[in-house]
């Protein structure tokens, strides 16, 4: 099969290259995907470069990526299944993710087929597009995670900032259909694009800052961190509610070697005194259930993924350069 190939760590252009490679060997409980589409998100993009560096030893690689083949999000078509599996069998559409766990990982979804544990995915629905699916895993499970719950979103005052992104435009749109009043903040090129997504007031960061604003909301709800919570206190309700996604910006924020981690754990040490801060979790939703739930938000049109532009596999370099930039309106795909 061909796929890209990470050679090590650094610039795109510089350190990856379309190859032929063996066809993934399948484990117990595992499927063979023909992929038809990847997405192209900030985790693949850190993993690419090797910052923050803390990655390189939390799964990655030290001096190079132990899984050379990089992506993690994709759609495709079931090929043939391993032993074990039982809910999925060869001409299965299907959407999800390849990695488990930690995401600062290459995931093998950048090539022609991929071995993908069967519980890691759902079967797509039929009037959904590969690329469009491709692109809902990682984002949908993280907006999932840190939304509240539909009954409590409903009527409450959402603000998203880093709306126009992945994560940002899904937390828009869920919210908008538990029937949240959503605030989203972005760069004023996505403004039409939040707009359509179903935003009821959109905020360009360029002219505005939200944090002097006299507004207040229930919920914070912050994918790219380019304020401090201090600043947003000023925007919370009494009883709001503020989630930091951590967004590092493509390295532009946090620190190179940590990246947002110190402030990430800054805050879960304040939670127990700050009753606007979540206390954290370590139990992880199970996954199966999780992408279930994406599968059927699909289908009932509540998501609906906006597909910027498409790449073959010897321009995903391109495609990276593109995602950092923050030029693209909607979601960036590869197509095999």
């Amino acid at each position: 099969m061909r796929a890209v190939v990470q050679l090590g760590y650094g610039g795109p252009p510089e350190v990856l290259g379309v190859r032929e490679l063996d066809l993934p060997s399948l484990g117990d409980g595992e499927v063979l995907v023909r992929v038809r589409a990847a997405s192209v998100h900030p985790d693949v993009w850190h993993v690419v470069t090797g910052v923050p560096r803390v990655l390189r030893l939390m799964g990655s690689g030290v001096r190079r990526p132990s899984n050379v083949v990089p992506g993690t999000d994709m759609a495709g078509e079931v090929e043939s299944v391993g032993a074990g599996v039982t809910r999925l069998r060869p001409g299965d559409e299907v959407l999800g993710e390849t990695l488990g766990g930690m995401q600062w990982r290459n995931g093998g979804a950048y090539a022609e087929y991929v071995a993908v544990a069967e519980d890691a995915l759902a079967v797509k629905p039929s009037q959904v597009t590969f690329e469009q699916a491709a692109t809902v895993p990682t984002a949908g499970l993280i907006a999932l995670a840190n939304l509240p719950d539909q009954d409590q979103a409903r009527s409450q005052r959402m603000l998203v900032n880093g709306a126009g992104g992945g994560v940002g435009a899904i937390a828009v749109q869920l919210a908008r259909s538990w029937g949240a009043q959503v605030t989203a903040v972005d760069h004023t090129r996505k403004l039409d694009l939040l707009r359509a997504l179903g935003a009821d007031r959109v905020i360009d960061y360029t002219t505005d800052d939200v944090t002097r604003s006299s507004d207040r909301y229930d919920l914070v709800f912050d994918v790219v961190g380019n304020h401090p919570f201090s600043a947003y206190r000023r925007v919370l309700a009494d009883d709001g509610a503020y989630g930091l996604i951590g967004h590092d910006q493509f390295g532009a924020q946090g620190r190179r070697w940590l990246g947002s981690i110190p402030r990430m754990f800054g805050l879960m040490a304040r939670s127990p005194v700050e009753r606007r801060l979540p206390r954290p979790s370590f139990t992880a939703p199970d996954r199966t259930a999780s992408m279930a739930r994406l599968r059927d938000l699909l289908e009932d049109g509540a998501i609906t993924p906006v597909v910027a532009r498409a790449f073959p596999l010897e321009q995903v370099p391109d495609a990276l350069e593109l995602l950092a930039s923050g030029q693209a309106v909607g979601r960036i795909v590869v197509v095999p």
